[in-house]
Formats: structure tokens, C-alpha cells, sequence
């Protein structure tokens, strides 16, 4: 959906202001999210990156990319598409508990799946 959006935006744009792309906060972390899953979508393709751990981090990281698009650039970033024109404004606390919160979960669940991978055999014989 958010590809499909990117390029109906700059259909839209180019009708608009009469350019499909103006390099603007909103519409270049627009393109990072898309890129950004397009790489998860591909990453069954390389064999170091498959697996439940791997795909399942990547998402929780990849969605990290769409918060940014849709808050952080609107609140923190200034351009055409935000309304961050004017005093910078702090980031909140929480944001910083929240990347520590997933950065303990991620670990937890890491260590996790690997005792849960070397049990995995055993479970066979």
C-alpha cells in the first residue's frame, strides 16, 4: 500500500505542482519505508537472512521506518508535507523507552530462538 501510495502521490504531485518528485522530507522517507520493505520482502532470497528470528525482527524494524515516515517527519523534520516549521521540538521520552524496550525484547527473543534451534534436532530423534 504505501508503494502504491508513493507513486499515485507523485501522479498526484505532478499534476499538482507539475513534478513527480521534489525531494522533500515526506516523500524521500516515503521512498526509505518502501525500499525498506522491499528488502523484507526479498530477504527469503539470501540464506543468512532466513528464518522465523530474522524476517520477524526485520518487520518489527521495517514498521519503525513507517512511525518515522508518518510522525517523525510531519513533527520533527520541516518540509512541505510537516508541520514542523518554526521552534524544534524535543524528542519525547518515550521514544527513547520504547527503543529500549524493543532493543531487550529483540535480544530476549534471540537467545531465545537460538536454544529453541538446538532443541529443534534433539526433538527428531
Amino acid at each position: 500500500m504505501v508503494t502504491i501510495g508513493t507513486f499515485l502521490g507523485g501522479v498526484w504531485a505532478n499534476e499538482s505542482w507539475g513534478r513527480y518528485w521534489g525531494w522533500d522530507p515526506k516523500e524521500t522517507w516515503a521512498l526509505v519505508t518502501v525500499l525498506i520493505y522491499s528488502f523484507v520482502a526479498h530477504m527469503r532470497f539470501i540464506p543468512g537472512f532466513r528464518g522465523n528470528f530474522v524476517y520477524s525482527f526485520a518487520s518489527l524494524i521495517s514498521f519503525s521506518s513507517v512511525l518515522m515516515t508518518y510522525f517523525g517527519v510531519n513533527y520533527y523534520l520541516s518540509g512541505l508535507h510537516s508541520y514542523a516549521k518554526g521552534d524544534p521540538v524535543p524528542v519525547p521520552t518515550f521514544v527513547y523507552y520504547t527503543v529500549i524496550v524493543v532493543a531487550v525484547v529483540s535480544v530476549i527473543a534471540y537467545i531465545t530462538n537460538r536454544r529453541y534451534e538446538k532443541l529443534k534436532p534433539l526433538e527428531k530423534q
